[in-house]
């Protein structure tokens, strides 16, 4: 989805006047002025000044929403890192415009405290998938999503954070592994049951075979 180029001016515009008077002193005209559009187009373009500053959080969370529901029981991990690094490219495709974003939001505690309630938007919904597919009621299976949850965004921003300090020079290879890690921390449900009991599963059935016929079989069956 590519920005009108309105909404490329509007942000240029605002950051650049971030810089310069700084963020609490700038305002919804003073940005409109500068990218030479007015105040109609800005709101056409966002809602308000904060909303120039962060991504589009609703159209990722969708985004986040509509792979993850193309998974399957035994995809849903998959998807869950394949969700994770839709985010990440996001942000790496939007190059210094996230970098600038970084560093505003790092100085202007309001702006800090939006990105901390966006990223809880992104754990709710991570907790709330991987909740349904672990099918397990119990409180502790609702702690271990919530473990879980926490642990993928965390390694998500762990990442991130490089990329935007310069540490990291392939983010995406990256975030696969950190992923890979925090992934093979917890246990994999059997579908329908939040949990895999060890020991023997005894079937009865009635068969016109003799037992000595059937147990070769059998044997093998249960080996696979």
């Amino acid at each position: 989805m590519s920005k009108s180029p309105a909404r490329i001016r509007l942000a240029d515009a605002a950051f650049a006047l971030f810089d310069e008077r700084g963020y609490e002193q700038t305002t919804v005209d003073d940005i409109a002025e500068r990218a030479g559009v007015g105040r109609t187009t800005f709101f056409r373009n966002y809602r308000s000044k904060e909303a120039v500053i962060f991504p589009d959080h609703d159209r990722l969370l969708d985004l986040i929403r509509d792979r993850l529901a193309t998974s399957s029981h035994s995809t849903a991990l998959v998807a869950v890192s394949d969700a994770v690094r839709l985010v990440l490219l996001h942000y790496v495709d939007e190059g210094d415009l996230a970098r600038r974003r970084y560093g505003l939001t790092s100085k202007v505690p309001a702006l800090r405290d939006r990105e901390i309630a966006s990223v809880a938007r992104y754990q709710r919904l991570f907790r709330e998938f991987i909740a349904e597919w672990m099918g397990d009621p119990t409180a502790s299976a609702s702690l271990r999503a919530e473990l879980m949850a926490a642990a993928v965004v965390a390694a998500h921003n762990h990442v991130l954070r490089r990329w935007l300090r310069g540490e990291s020079r392939d983010p995406v290879a990256e975030v696969d592994e950190a992923m890979r890690e925090v992934l093979a921390l917890f246990p994999v449900p059997s579908p329908g049951d939040g949990t895999r009991e060890a020991g023997t599963t005894i079937v009865a059935f009635r068969s016109a075979q003799d037992l000595d016929a059937l147990l070769p079989a059998l044997r093998r069956l249960v080996e696979s």
